[in-house]
């Protein structure tokens, strides 16, 4: 028995990724779950994918009564997830009970409709298979087709108790009106099931984004507030259950390079195995450089590395480290190295941090660059942003790989950065590169400004680029204010030592 639950109250894991670490173990055994969302809200497909799972993961039999959809639509629909419905239906761990309605038949209003017929067609479905997963899709549906909303109340009142009789463990999913407002439509659902969970599907800023929510599990614990979550051909329903997340990874105090001497020095040593580095600065001050030195450090040192790139297509990141003495084709040939580079509006932040996550798992780097977070901040509401980030440093954190993101400043003497001020709190360290105009010509500054559980050099470096890549030198002399983006000459007398 979950140690969230009341004495008799079991979970049944559902199988779909994410969620049972928001749900602190899965739905409530033997009991009848309302799933509710706005259309398009993937009401369908969490139920869908409910039955999926248990026949995937446990071999567990399960009956699916659509109201709506007509089951040829939903083979097809599921199938695209990689679902074998033919081969499920075919020995029987799959049963459809059909009760859409025709579309050559004229709709009549069925009054005071008895559904004894339905809960008996059910209870056959079960009784046959030994399903232990039902859901029902949808209820908006059968209110549309029955609108006496009293005895369809006592009706589903009876549909949940027999269900609970069965001992199945049941979905039933209902349409919303609003994102945020009544649970249902009709206003009764909500009292027919033992707990609620809430689907959405919000635009923000011209953005679509899912989140979940669940409202009430009777009797047993679970997760509070909403958490995003996103839909793939491959793989169905992925929630992303960030505030469930526990603060356990490990830390180490083996140090590995940055890739780049001078500044290993500035660290004290190079950067910790297991931290985050962001590097932070205005277009062309040595962003992207920094992360072909990393992970050129790493390639050098023996160890697996990933590049995520989102501003520059593979051919341009070649070239720019062809040009700064890094070769990337040797190692990608033996397999040491993996580019992968997208337009950031090409998928949602949630597809991203997912596939992100599946490449990471799949190849098992030492060490992973992303260039750049400012790129994915565009597709992306604050809130969804920082828990991308959230979620991703905590990825790879837990995994003890080292990890640098880059970010670009507003401007391009630098200044107040949106993303770092987002970011700067989840990260270990931070570097930040700027532009410092003297005397009519224009210099390249290189600052740690954090670095978390160990010393560094506190001065602001002059550093230029060459074919070598970069090059780091003394510290500015004679300037203030170079980080604030609004360099001052001072005179000597007055610096402080």
């Amino acid at each position: 028995m979950s140690a969230d639950a009341l004495p008799g109250i079991d979970k049944l894991a559902t199988g779909i990724p994410g969620f049972d670490a928001i749900a602190r173990g899965g739905l409530p055994e033997g009991r009848t779950t309302l799933v509710a969302g706005t259309p398009g809200s993937a009401k369908t497909v969490f139920a869908g994918q409910f039955l999926a799972a248990g026949i995937q993961r446990d071999d567990t039999p399960g009956v699916f009564v659509t109201c709506e959809e007509a089951p040829a639509d939903l083979r097809r629909n599921f199938g695209a997830f990689g679902w074998s419905m033919a081969d499920w239906e075919a020995d029987g761990r799959w049963t459809f009970v059909d009760v859409s309605p025709d579309p050559d038949e004229e709709t009549v209003e069925a009054g005071s409709y008895d559904l004894g017929a339905l809960v008996a067609r059910i209870e056959h479905a079960v009784e046959r298979s030994g399903a232990r997963r039902l859901a029902i899709d949808s209820l908006g549906a059968m209110f549309s087709r029955f609108p006496d909303t009293r005895q369809v109340r006592r009706d589903l009142f009876r549909i949940a108790s027999r269900l609970k009789a069965l001992g199945v463990t049941a979905i039933m999913t209902a349409e919303r009106e609003t994102e945020y407002g009544p649970v249902a439509r009709h206003g009764v659902e909500e009292f027919v099931a033992d707990n609620v969970v809430i689907l959405r599907n919000i635009l923000e800023n011209e953005t679509r984004r899912r989140t979940l929510e669940i409202l009430k599990f009777r009797g047993t614990q679970h997760q509070k507030g909403e958490y995003p979550f996103t839909i793939l051909p491959e793989g169905g329903l992925i929630a992303i259950p960030l505030s469930a997340m526990e603060l356990t990874q490990h830390s180490t105090d083996v140090r590995t390079t940055s890739g780049n001497d001078e500044l290993d020095r500035m660290c004290g040593g190079g950067f910790y195995r297991d931290s985050i580095v962001l590097v932070s600065g205005a277009t062309g001050t040595g962003k992207t450089l920094m992360a072909t030195e990393f992970t050129a450090g790493g390639l050098a040192a023996g160890e697996r590395c990933m590049l995520f790139a989102f501003e520059e297509s593979r051919e341009q990141l070649m070239r720019n480290a062809r040009g700064w003495n890094v070769d990337y084709a040797p190692a990608e040939e033996a397999g040491d190295l993996t580019i992968r580079c997208d337009y950031p509006e090409a998928a949602g932040l949630e597809d991203h941090l997912v596939r992100i996550k599946e490449e990471i798992d799949r190849f098992r780097p030492d060490r992973v660059a992303l260039d750049s977070l400012t790129a994915l901040e565009r597709v992306a509401s604050p809130r969804g942003f920082r828990e991308f980030v959230i979620s991703l440093t905590s990825f790879i954190k837990e995994r003890q790989i080292a990890g640098l993101f880059t970010a670009s400043t507003p401007s391009l003497m630098g200044g107040a950065s949106v993303t770092e001020a987002h970011i700067s709190t989840l990260t270990d360290s931070i570097i930040v590169l700027r532009y410092v105009e003297m005397r009519g010509r224009v210099h390249r500054g290189l600052a740690v400004l954090k670095m978390r559980g160990a010393g560094h050099d506190a001065g602001i470096r002059c550093f230029n680029i060459d074919d070598r890549g970069m090059h780091i030198g003394q510290r500015f002399s004679g300037v203030e204010g170079i980080l604030e983006g609004h360099p001052v000459h001072v005179q000597q007398g007055d610096e402080d030592t």
